[in-house]
């Protein structure tokens, strides 16, 4: 392991590094890029600790910020301390004693001219004692609390002084970092430190085109600044992650995150595609045959698609539509082109409901034109998977509907020439890229069609799907009945079960939706076991079903077909039913313990219902006491049935990576940006990304590499 115990030798390091990365098309070494065990103290135990912050290198370090700042810029007189203040108080120790009741504690008196306090300590050594005497003069930072003796600072940080010899106070506003057990914040504040002195060997070059550091802060002084502001610093405007130093930051890491998804997408378009034009002609003559009209939406978002078939370059076009807003009938029209102009289409859905749901629906349509169909998920076994598998590589089946199991291996395709994934969020990205390598290489790369019922706000799709054409059907088909949203406290549970019981008892079904299966005491929520057994003893004379993930796949598709068939009554159910499940006589749903979920998911399961002519109500039976933040959340659901709205909502509330769920991984795990905070600067930041790949060079590498890290993005694209 190498130390810097001085600018010289670090200096040394760097002129090694140059060398080293020749190879790279920087103009200036990367020492930030070096691993942070070349800072002195930091040996492999410390290193992996501080891995779990994500800090593998100095730069890690100068991108890891602190949460707030304490001011020990200038000392306060005791005497004009209150209770609940930060501050730095310097004293004489008066006297020191233990003190003996529900816990031991070392207790301190601290006086200066202007009054005393207490200072406490539960947890110390002998030495520490000892060390601690009267008549010793100390420099102490804490938080002041309202004790039996007074005001009173638990556990602060403290300097012995020479009495003899005046002690500075500190020049700056003092860090607080992010941190994890076993490392200290003064050891995190030296680690940083060590750090910044790399940015005297010029590292962090200005790699954003124009004079974009000089419209505020530059680079390398926006880092300066952030770890170590002045005492007159704007607290409040760094809090709420507005200061130009910050900004600078934030622009320059979305354009990183820009730069690669735009870099993707033309790798991509670079590749070709199968050519469909073809097809249009078959796809016309479905949309005629079918006994509805399609919406105006739907049609344009159809035109979008054909077009995109027909180009020869490759489609990645994300398709967003409300719950219930008919994405499946355009996914149709889309793998009809795909197969009339003789190229395969594989389906991929999250759950095996939804894939045989697909699987039901592409047999309706697809079977009387002669098209020859499988359904591939994981409980496909022994012949009948192997007779799968045959048809699909011979060409003979035309459409798979499955699960994860289509990317498995072993699954070959003659000559895939378009993939259409359905909830994408609940894929990873490297998931849906490995259903467009089952492609033929010689025919170029499938085209690819995403979509998703959680519509995306369009701050955050600017930024995570850059690298895809948006298509959004914005109007529902006609006869979609409203869903009135009621929520009931958990105290009145009685009368909702009464509310089941007239519903059944009037012809219509109801879900029950539990958010776990095994009984949680810490989570407070109802298992969907122990409700069953609790709704069968309340409701005799009601069919009542039970359905959650643990169930053999057989198991699930039968209670579904039972459900469908007006069999069940009422089904308790987990969050496995959030997409997919289609029952147009099930107009109530119960939903317990909401307050645990997302916006998104609410919405998605209140979809469930409002499919048929009745009237349908969605009771969200929440628990108390609720939160401020989940009492918007619910308020939010209750006041509006727009998904769109919703989910702009849902990223004010719970930010990008919970709306995105898998989605985000390797694409929003932002340092500094938050796109709830920072989304005026995306047009920005789509000018800059333009600006550098229209110039190409090396800048453009560089800002990948600072923000993203030297592995590629996404991967195997």
């Amino acid at each position: 392991m190498v130390a810097f115990h001085s600018l010289a030798e670090m200096e040394n390091q760097l002129s090694k590094a140059q060398k080293a990365q020749k190879a790279q098309k920087v103009e200036k070494a990367e020492v930030a890029q070096l691993p942070v065990t070349c800072l002195r103290g930091v040996g492999p135990s410390l290193a992996g600790k501080l891995e779990r912050l994500g800090i593998s290198s100095i730069q890690d370090l100068l991108f890891h910020l602190p949460l707030r700042y304490q001011d020990r810029t200038r000392v306060t007189p005791v005497g004009s301390l209150q209770a609940g203040m930060e501050a730095l108080v310097e004293g004489v120790i008066q006297g020191a004693r233990l003190a003996f009741g529900r816990r031991r504690s070392l207790v301190c008196r601290l006086e200066d001219d202007s009054g005393a306090l207490t200072l406490r300590f539960f947890h110390f050594s002998a030495a520490q004692k000892n060390n601690l005497s009267e008549g010793m003069r100390l420099r102490c930072y804490g938080e002041l609390r309202r004790g039996a003796t007074g005001l009173e600072m638990y556990h602060p940080e403290y300097l012995r002084l020479d009495a003899d010899q005046p002690t500075p106070v500190e020049e700056c506003l003092t860090p607080v970092y992010p941190g994890t057990a076993g490392i200290s914040q003064s050891f995190m504040r030296k680690l940083c430190r060590l750090a910044l002195q790399t940015l005297e060997q010029g590292e962090l070059a200005e790699l954003l085109p124009g004079q974009e550091g000089r419209r505020g802060f530059a680079l390398v002084e926006a880092v300066r600044y952030l770890h170590s502001p002045p005492p007159q610093a704007p607290l409040q405007q760094i809090r709420d992650g507005r200061h130009p130093a910050q900004l600078r930051l934030a622009l320059e890491e979305l354009v990183a995150h820009r730069l690669s998804l735009e870099t993707l997408r033309r790798q991509r378009r670079a590749r070709g595609a199968p050519n469909m034009a073809g097809g249009l002609a078959a796809v016309e003559e479905f949309i005629r045959s079918q006994p509805f009209d399609l919406t105006v939406a739907q049609q344009r978002v159809v035109r979008d698609i054909g077009r995109d078939l027909g180009s020869g370059v490759p489609m990645s076009r994300l398709l967003q539509g409300d719950v219930g807003a008919g994405k499946t009938i355009v996914a149709a029209c889309a793998a009809l082109q795909a197969i009339a102009a003789g190229f395969q289409v594989a389906i991929m859905a999250p759950t095996e409901i939804l894939a045989e749901q697909h699987w039901r629906s592409f047999q309706d349509w697809f079977s009387p034109l002669g098209i020859r169909l499988v359904c591939l998920t994981g409980r496909l076994k022994g012949r009948q998977r192997r007779q799968t598998l045959t048809a699909l590589a011979a060409g003979e089946a035309m459409l798979a509907v499955g699960t994860h199991a289509l990317f498995q291996d072993d699954v070959r395709f003659r000559h895939l020439g378009l993939a259409i994934v359905d909830e994408q969020h609940r894929f990873g990205v490297h998931q849906r890229l490995r259903l467009s390598d089952k492609g033929e290489s010689g025919l170029g790369r499938p085209h690819q069609l995403v979509m998703t019922a959680t519509p995306i706000p369009r701050t955050l799709s600017m930024v995570a799907y850059a690298d895809l054409d948006c298509s959004v059907i914005d109007e529902l088909p006609p006869g979609r009945t409203p869903v009135h949203t009621v929520l009931v406290d958990s105290g009145r549970r009685g009368q909702v079960v009464e509310r089941v019981r007239a519903a059944c008892a009037a012809g219509r079904q109801a879900y029950w939706v539990c958010t776990l299966i095994e009984e949680s005491d810490a989570l407070q929520a109802q298992a969907a076991q122990a409700t069953w057994h609790e709704l069968q003893a309340a409701l005799p004379g009601v069919t009542i079903g039970l359905l959650h993930g643990r169930l053999e796949a057989e198991r699930k598709a039968e209670l579904m077909a039972q459900f469908k068939a007006g069999a069940i009554q009422l089904l308790v159910a987990t969050t496995v039913i959030e997409v997919g499940v289609d029952i147009p006589n099930a107009s109530l749903m119960i939903i317990e313990n909401p307050e645990r979920l997302g916006l998104a998911q609410l919405h998605q399961l209140r979809g469930r219902i409002g499919r048929g002519p009745d009237s349908s109500h969605c009771v969200l039976l929440f628990q108390q006491p609720l939160n401020p933040q989940g009492k918007a959340r619910l308020g939010v659901i209750r006041e509006s049935d727009d998904g769109f709205y919703i989910a702009q909502r849902d990223l004010e509330l719970r930010g990008p990576g919970e709306v995105l769920g898998t989605r985000q991984t390797g694409s929003l795990e932002f340092r500094i940006a938050d796109l709830r905070l920072h989304a005026d600067l995306l047009p920005r930041v789509k000018q800059l990304a333009d600006e550098l790949l229209e110039s190409g060079g090396d800048r453009v590498d560089g800002l990948m590499r600072r923000w993203l890290g030297s592995a590629e993005h996404y991967g195997g694209v």
